[in-house]
Formats: C-alpha cells, sequence, structure tokens
C-alpha cells in the first residue's frame, strides 16, 4: 500500500490505513526511503508524525522531505519488528539509527576429516567438512586463542599445501609450537589426543582436560619418564592459569552476551563481550550512526534495542541464549519473542543482575564509556582516515592495528630495518623497533627484508606483543612476496598484507598499492584519506629507518674494528670505507685490494686483512 503525489496529503492518507500491526516506509521527492519504521497500529503511529506541536527537531525536518509513505501490513507485532530490521538494513535509510552490518563473524576452524587435522582461523561460510568454535568478536581474539592452543596442544596450524610439501619440520617445531606430522615425527594416535584435548578446551571443558593430562603424567613418572612427566606438568600449570584469568563462576556457564552502551556529544558506543561456553571470548566496539534527534534521557534504551534487532536478526544462528544489557531496551518483550523465534528456542534479556553477571556488566560498561571517551579524544582526522582504509580495502571491521617496515642504508653499509606501529590515535611509539641486519649481502634489500620480518614476527608469534591487522611494507611485488613467504613459513594467519610502491619520480599521490591476495595493483585517488594514512606511516617507518641507519653508520665509523689497527687514522679509515662501501666489504677484501688504496701500504695492507680474519670474518 502507497501513497505518492506531488503534494502529499498526508490528512487523505491516514483515513485509508488499518489499525493494524505493520511497517511505514517515508519517501523523499526523490523516492528515495528516508525512514523506516514499525507499529502496532499503522493509523496511530503515522498519524502522530503530523501532529503540529513536534518535539524533535529532527523529525520535523524528516517530515518536511515527506513525498510518500509506503505501508505494509503485518499479522503481529513481531513479524513488524523482523521486517523493519530486514528493511532499515537493505535501504539504510539516513534517518534511522544504522549499525555496520558485520554479519560475517571470525571462527576457529577444524578440519576433522584430515588424519591430521588444521586449527584455523575462518570467515565467511561454513562449507568445509569440520567443526567451527566462535563466534568470536574480532579477528585479533581469534588469533589470541590459536597462539594459546598451539602453546598448550601443538596442533598443525599450517596451509595443506604447505603441509603436503614439506621434507623436513620448520620453525613451528624448532619453538615446540607443532609436533611435526608433515615428516612423520608424532604418530596419528598421539597427534588425536592433543585434538582431543584442542576440542575440549574449545568447548570449556578445560577440566575434563586437565584431568586426562594428570593421569597421563602419573603414568609417565611410574614409567620414570620424567621429561614427559614434565611438560604434562606445565601444560596442567598453564591451563590452570587460563582458567583462573578466562572462566567465569558457575552461574555464568553457557551462552550468553553482555551488550552495553553509552553515548555523549553526539556519538554512541556499543560494547559487546561474548561468553561461550562459560569462556569469555573478547569483546568488540560498535559505533551507531544518525543519533541526531534521539531524545538524551532514553538514548541508551533505544541503541540497545536497535543494536539488538540489528545485530542479532542478522545472525540468527549466533543468537546467545541471554542477552546481559545495562540499559532496558524499549520493547523488550516485543524483542525478546522476535529473537526467540529467529533462534527456535527462548532468548532472555536482562539488565538487573547480580554477581558475576553484575561483574561483567560493570566491565563492559566501563569499556564502552571508555571507548567512547578515546573516540571523542582522538583527532578526527585521524579517525576518518582509518575509516576512509576500512573502506578502500572492504574490510569488515576497522583496522586497530597498522605496521610498516622500511630498509635503510647506505651502499650496503649498517643496514637498518624499522618497524613503526600505528592506531586509532596515531603512532604508538612504545611497539616502535629497530633491526641492525647482519650476515647478507650489502645492498640486499630483500633479504634484510626478510631478515627484519622473521625476527619480529617469531617473536610475535611466541606471544611478545600484538600482531597486525594490516602489514604494511615500503616497497613492491617483490618484497610483498618476501614478506608473504615469511607469514606462511611462521604460520600467521589473517594478516593483511600490502606493499607501497613509489610513483613516477617518488611524487606523493600517485604511490601504486599491492595487495597479496593475488597481487592486485591499486591505485587510490590523491585526495584519499586512506592514502593519507598510508603516506603517513610509509613516511614515518621511512624516518625512522633512516634516523636508525645514522646513528649505527656514525657509530661504526666512530668505534669500528679499523680503529684497532696501529697506524690506521681517520682520514685513511674514511678513504677505506669509500672505497669499499662498509666493513663487510673491507673485510671481504684481499691484501692486494686493500693495498691499492691511496695511502695504504702492502705491510699495512696485510694488518687489516689479519685484523678482521683472526676474529674470523
Amino acid at each position: 500500500m502507497s501513497a505518492n503525489t506531488p503534494d502529499f496529503d498526508a490528512k487523505a492518507f491516514i483515513k485509508g490505513l488499518p489499525n493494524r500491526p505493520g511497517v511505514y516506509r517515508m519517501l523523499d521527492a526523490n523516492g528515495t526511503v528516508i525512514y523506516v519504521g514499525k507499529a502496532v497500529d499503522l493509523k496511530k503511529r503515522v498519524s502522530s508524525y503530523f501532529r503540529t506541536n513536534l518535539d524533535s527537531p529532527k523529525t520535523r525536518v524528516m517530515v518536511a522531505q515527506i513525498a510518500a509513505i509506503e505501508v505494509t501490513v503485518t499479522q503481529n507485532e513481531s513479524e513488524a519488528l523482523i521486517l523493519e530490521n530486514t528493511q532499515i538494513k537493505e535501504l539504510r535509510p539516513r534517518y534511522n539509527v544504522l549499525f555496520r552490518d558485520d554479519k560475517s563473524y571470525p571462527y576457529i576452524y577444524l578440519s576433522t576429516e584430515h588424519p591430521f587435522p588444521r586449527l584455523t582461523f575462518h570467515r565467511g561460510a561454513k562449507r568445509g567438512k569440520g567443526r567451527y568454535f566462535g563466534p568470536y568478536p574480532s579477528a585479533p581474539s581469534v588469533r589470541e586463542t590459536l597462539s594459546l592452543l598451539q602453546k598448550l596442544f601443538p596442533v598443525r596450524q599450517c596451509r595443506d599445501s604447505f603441509y603436503n610439501n614439506r621434507s623436513r619440520p620448520c620453525l613451528q617445531y624448532q619453538i615446540k609450537r607443532c609436533t611435526a606430522p608433515c615428516v612423520g615425527l608424532i604418530s596419528e594416535q598421539e597427534y588425536a589426543e592433543d585434538v582431543r584435548h584442542a576440542i575440549l578446551f574449545l568447548e570449556g571443558k578445560s577440566s575434563a582436560v586437565i584431568d586426562a593430562l594428570a593421569e597421563r603424567m602419573a603414568r609417565a613418572a611410574e614409567q620414570l619418564d620424567y621429561e614427559t612427566a614434565a611438560r604434562y606438568r606445565d601444560q596442567i600449570a598453564s591451563l590452570r592459569h587460563i582458567q583462573d584469568k578466562q572462566y567465569m563462576d558457575s552461574d555464568t556457564s553457557g551462552n550468553l552476551d553482555v551488550v552495553a552502551a553509552s553515548a555523549q556529544g553526539g556519538i554512541g558506543c556499543i560494547q559487546v563481550f561474548t561468553i561461550r561456553q562459560g569462556r569469555n571470548l573478547g569483546n568488540r566496539s560498535y559505533f551507531p550512526k544518525h543519533l541526531d534527534g534521539l531524545e538524551p534521557e532514553r538514548l541508551e534504551s533505544e541503541l540497545i534495542g536497535s543494536f539488538l534487532t540489528q545485530h542479532y536478526l542478522a545472525r540468527q544462528d549466533d543468537i546467545p541464549a541471554q542477552l546481559i544489557v545495562s540499559h532496558p531496551p524499549t520493547e523488550q518483550g516485543l524483542i525478546e519473542t522476535a529473537l526467540g523465534e529467529a533462534a527456535g528456542r527462548r532468548v532472555s534479556i536482562h539488565h538487573k543482575v547480580r554477581g558475576t553477571r553484575a561483574r561483567w556488566l560493570e566491565m563492559a560498561e566501563q569499556n564502552a564509556r571508555q571507548t567512547l571517551s578515546l573516540r571523542l579524544n582522538s583527532q578526527a582526522t585521524q579517525l576518518q582516515r582509518f575509516e576512509a582504509l576500512q573502506e578502500a580495502l572492504q574490510l569488515d571491521e576497522m583496522p586497530q592495528r597498522l605496521e610498516c617496515f622500511d630498509i635503510s642504508h647506505t651502499m650496503g653499509e649498517s643496514t637498518v630495518a624499522s618497524c613503526v606501529v600505528f592506531d586509532i590515535n596515531g603512532p604508538l611509539k612504545s611497539d616502535y623497533r629497530r633491526f641492525n641486519i647482519e650476515g647478507i649481502t650489502p645492498g640486499d634489500d630483500y633479504a634484510a627484508m626478510e631478515q627484519a620480518l622473521t625476527r619480529r614476527y617469531k617473536r610475535l608469534r611466541e606471544g611478545e606483543g600484538k600482531l597486525p591487522d594490516i602489514l604494511f611494507i615500503d616497497g613492491g611485488k617483490g618484497q610483498v612476496e618476501i614478506a608473504r613467504g615469511v607469514l606462511e613459513e611462521l604460520q600467521i594467519p589473517d594478516v593483511r598484507l600490502m606493499g607501497i610502491a613509489k610513483g613516477p619520480g617518488r611524487k606523493p599521490g600517485l604511490e601504486t598499492l599491492y595487495l597479496s591476495d593475488g597481487g592486485e595493483e591499486t591505485i587510490l585517488p590523491a585526495d584519499s584519506k586512506a592514502l593519507h594514512l598510508i603516506q603517513q606511516i610509509r613516511d614515518e617507518a621511512h624516518r625512522f629507518a633512516i634516523t636508525g641507519h645514522r646513528q649505527r653508520r656514525q657509530k661504526t665509523r666512530n668505534t669500528s674494528t679499523l680503529e684497532q689497527i696501529p697506524g690506521l687514522g681517520p682520514r685513511r679509515r674514511q678513504q677505506l670505507l669509500h672505497r669499499f662501501g662498509g666493513l663487510q666489504e673491507i673485510a671481504r677484501a684481499g691484501v692486494e685490494d686493500l693495498a691499492a688504496v691511496n695511502g695504504i701500504s702492502r705491510k699495512l695492507a696485510q694488518q687489516i686483512y689479519d685484523t678482521f680474519h683472526q676474529d674470523g670474518y
């Protein structure tokens, strides 16, 4: 049913409306839907917009633009709520409160059909045969859990293509994160035990895992296999520590989400803590749009109500049995009914809670306020750049951590690699790192990049620090391939990789971006906020690398091995460095080559040669 006339006659249209539940859509003169709403009584609800004493300026502005109204009659209010949510998702009207549609939540996937199953990050349709654990609130929470699992139960996480082509164990075996089933260093039966324990852990049954490990520890001790018993002991200690840190009291077993809202300065924040099988899987923030005009005293309740319908009706398989909320949503009973029908079981919403639930709710509220404060206080341009980067790369969620690598040297001398880190607030200088590159052919930027990346992410893989959401490399396809190989070798999943190739004449705005997924080339417009962010992090990495290189070069030239040689003054040292380009090349030079330098006698050349080679150069 619709009305669409050049001069919309509201009174005539309202007379024809039924006193039935349904959904109404308001359109402007261009036929664009500007608002979608639901009603228990269509006639009463629509007529309320055309009173002469509308309180909300936002509503007055919206009503002035109405050129047509369309309605859909439903059987009941629950159907109207579901239809309203569907149409808001599809049409995204500018006067509705909107939450980003993140349907694709990450999971942990176990390929149980494989004789040696693999644990891995998964996002998207669940087509593969195996088991899926989650959903997790964000990609970092999945990576953290996978890293933890590798320390506790060394189940492989490498791709099948990588696994099938191994002739020797990889780095994961060396650092005791895998038992090398690819080369037969563990039996299928022993490996299956690790898989079983990993499944129990992911199901929230750590106590059962501890009991099983305790039995195996006792048997190993009886057989005087103290090394194996010690390994089980360490696993048990780690599991008990994790239980103390992550598990909640028995009254919180099962699946629930804790949802808290905070609003200030025209900006709202929703914080969601995800609890599955009694385990806290992490939290995630959402920032709705179009809050102008909402009643301040009911703003948080309106946000909670809009979030619950838009978020959970879009993912009916992932609706928890309980929702703990900071503010009772408007029409709570209706939302419970709609979510219950979508989930196929009862879904309850609680606001006044006690005990552990109250402590979790307090934590969620505190996080919502803190996250909102950071967003309000951060530079607006930086936030816009992150949002633009998310849109440009078509990411499901805004990246939270960016890292960029660059290499600096002078003709191969004193090579230094830099790693700079940005988050939504700008440079995170406490996480910056430099790497003095050794043992490579001078000037080999590929080898330098490989060494720096390996050293950086091997440490992170072992639990020292955080992995980035996007890894930028100052370079083109070659550098991207080097980085991709390092990430593959270290089995680091779900890190978006991008190379930044300089434009003609190194002119800003003409950079070519290389994505690791297929090596596609992308050129962003010169006025793109996403490109500005990429340029900023690339330039910061370049600055940090050059500074480190200059410091190292100066230190080397001031206190180098050359100073230890009698008769070799500053001028001759400078001549040697200028002639050979650095200490490594001087060390590789023969006596005749050294004697060819102006001012270097054959006797002095022999001294120089002996100085380097007596130390194993």
